[in-house]
């Protein structure tokens, strides 16, 4: 495994409306930390268009426009986004190493009994 970044013992900043809870590596139904919302959300807009058709049906694509309530990258401070502000910064060709989110993969996840997530196990960058 090859390290891209490290950060120790940084500040978290919450850019999403949610809680964000981690769970703990070695017990994974127990959270190791929760993070609240900052009061700033990150958001980016997005838009659709139709790039062919299976039979009658539209295939489209999304857009990402711009991104909104990011701040400039500030020293061993990483800021919590939610995917599609991942994606709208990869899709824009802007590497930012101080940007994650929750990786919300299926084996990352826990859920309750009704489906609900309780926790994740990892953040996620794109490249």
């Amino acid at each position: 495994m090859s390290m891209i970044f490290q950060f120790k013992k940084p500040t978290l900043v919450n850019l999403t409306p949610h809680e964000i809870s981690i769970c703990r590596i070695d017990k994974p139904t127990e959270i190791a930390m929760r993070i609240p919302p900052s009061g700033t959300v990150a958001r980016v807009s997005t838009r659709s268009e139709v790039v062919g058709f299976i039979d009658d049906i539209a295939v489209r694509k999304t857009v990402y426009g711009d991104i909104e309530g990011l701040p400039a990258p500030k020293e061993n401070t990483v800021y919590i986004v939610s995917t599609p502000v991942l994606m709208a910064l990869k899709e824009k060709g802007i590497k930012r190493f101080d940007v994650v989110a929750p990786d919300t993969n299926p084996d990352s996840v826990v859920r309750d009994p009704q489906g609900r997530v309780v926790c994740v196990k990892y953040f996620q960058i794109l490249e």
